[in-house]
C-alpha cells in the first residue's frame, strides 16, 4: 500500500500532447505496477478512446482518474521540480541527470514532484524542456536511444520503486534441508550408483567427493527437494531391481 508520505504517491507522470491513446493506456499500466498514480495528461491528441483502455488493463483506475491540462505550466504548477525526460541532448538546458540520479534526486525532496515526457515523434519542445528544472537521460543504446513512450515511462517508475524501499517478495520456504538429510541423501546416491554398476567402491573414483560438491554448489536446499531426489532414485532402484 502506498501511502502519503512515500514518494511514490507524491510522483506524478505528465505526458506531454500523446498522440496514441495506446501509449497513454500502456503508461498507467506501467505506472501502476510500481505504485504510482498520478497522471496527468497536456492537450492528448486523442482521450478518452477504447485504445487506452485497452492498454491499461487492470489500471483503469489510474487512467480514468488522469487529469488533463491545456499546457505544462499548469500540469506542474504545484511541484517542487520537475524532471524533463529526453533522448536527444541540448545545446542549452536545465541540469542534466542520469535516470537512476534523478529518480534518488526526486525521492529527496518535499513536495510534489513530477516527470514530463514528450510526443511520441517530436519529443518535449524547447520551452518545456526549460520549464522543468533537471533533464533526464535514459542510458541506451547510442545507435538507437529512443525508447516507446509507455517504456520510458515504465524505466523511470520503476527505478522511483526501488527507492522507495519495496523489497522483492520472497518466495515461501518449506523446512530447510539439515546435515543429516544431506548425508542421507549422499549415502543413498552412493548406493544407487553401486546397485546400476555406476561405481564401483574399490576404485579410486573420485565420485563420493563430486556428488558433495555438486550439492553444496545448491544453496539453502530443503528437506522437501531432498526427499524428491530420493524418491526419483528409490524408483529407478526398483525399476532396476525387476
Amino acid at each position: 500500500m502506498v501511502t502519503a508520505s512515500s514518494p511514490l504517491f507524491r510522483t506524478r507522470i505528465v505526458l506531454c500532447r500523446p498522440s496514441h491513446p495506446g501509449n497513454i493506456g500502456a503508461a498507467a499500466r506501467a505506472m501502476k505496477t510500481m505504485g504510482l498514480a498520478d497522471l496527468r495528461l497536456v492537450a492528448p491528441e486523442k482521450f478518452p478512446a477504447p485504445e487506452a483502455r485497452w492498454m491499461a488493463t487492470n489500471a483503469i483506475d489510474v487512467l480514468d482518474n488522469a487529469r488533463i491540462h491545456g499546457g505544462l505550466a499548469e500540469a506542474i504548477a504545484e511541484c517542487t521540480a520537475a524532471f524533463a525526460l529526453s533522448a536527444r541532448p541540448r545545446e542549452w538546458s536545465t541540469q542534466v541527470l542520469g535516470v537512476r540520479a534523478a529518480a534518488a534526486r526526486a525521492v529527496e525532496l518535499q513536495g510534489d514532484v513530477a516527470f514530463v515526457f514528450g510526443n511520441e515523434q517530436a519529443g518535449l519542445t524547447n520551452d518545456e524542456m526549460l520549464a522543468c528544472q533537471y533533464l533526464v537521460h535514459i542510458p541506451a543504446n547510442p545507435g538507437f536511444s529512443s525508447l516507446n513512450l509507455a517504456q520510458a515511462v515504465q524505466v523511470v517508475c520503476y527505478e522511483l520503486f526501488m527507492l522507495s524501499g519495496k523489497e522483492v517478495p520472497e518466495m515461501k520456504g518449506e523446512k530447510p534441508a539439515t546435515v543429516a538429510d544431506l548425508e542421507g541423501l549422499y549415502a543413498h546416491l552412493e548406493q544407487a550408483a553401486v546397485q546400476s554398476e555406476f561405481f564401483d567402491p574399490a576404485s579410486n573414483s573420485k565420485l563420493r567427493t563430486r556428488f558433495r560438491r555438486l550439492f553444496s554448489r545448491v544453496p539453502d536446499m530443503e528437506r522437501e527437494e531432498v526427499n524428491i531426489v530420493r524418491g526419483l532414485l528409490n524408483a529407478l532402484q526398483k525399476a532396476k531391481s525387476k
